[in-house]
């Protein structure tokens, strides 16, 4: 792996690299060389598969991770490419003409936290969320209990499984 990381220190700015295991790494790169460093990884070092694209709200920071997670079939190894972006315009450049997943990929990125593949295709239809007008779900300034009480009706019948009441039910049933 440390000689496929010198190869593209050499081509691209590489922010940082970290060994997680002998067969991943994850490294940093800036939005605006990272397309090009993942066509780099694909066409000239091997790695033939996209296994995941993925995101991660840093909201205290204000942006978003993007993880491009890529396989090496023939040596048995996993890179992660890793962008930040700003949670204010979450904007990224496609990889849907790289592998043609990942424009499924992105769709699901822009519903559910409202990052948006200018390009890739479909990427403003519904994909999960049919109608929704909320912010986006997995941001982490969505508030899901305000959500579903506003949403949701309390309904006769139901319990709640507070864990504290619950256990101290099961523990003592005859206090």
């Amino acid at each position: 792996m440390q000689t496929i990381i010198e190869n593209l220190q050499k081509h691209f700015q590489v922010v940082s690299y970290h060994q997680q295991r002998e067969n991943l790494g994850f490294l940093i790169a800036s939005k605006e060389v990272a397309v090009g460093l993942i066509t780099h990884l694909r066409d000239y070092e091997g790695f033939a598969h996209l296994v995941l694209l993925t995101a991660v709200d840093w909201i205290e920071d204000e942006h978003f991770q993007l993880t491009y997670l890529l396989h090496h079939p023939e040596k048995k190894v996993d890179l992660g490419v890793r962008v930040m972006i700003s949670r204010e315009n979450a904007e990224m450049y496609s990889i849907h003409h790289l592998w043609e997943q990942a424009r499924t990929y992105q769709r699901e990125l822009r519903e559910m936290f409202g990052i948006n593949f200018p390009g890739s295709p479909d990427v403003d239809k519904p994909f999960i969320l049919e109608g929704w007008e909320e912010i986006p779900p997995y941001r982490r300034d969505f508030d899901t209990k305000e959500y579903s009480e506003k949403t949701y009706f309390p309904r006769p019948g139901r319990e709640t499984h507070d864990p504290a009441e619950y256990m101290k039910k099961k523990l003592y049933p005859n206090e």
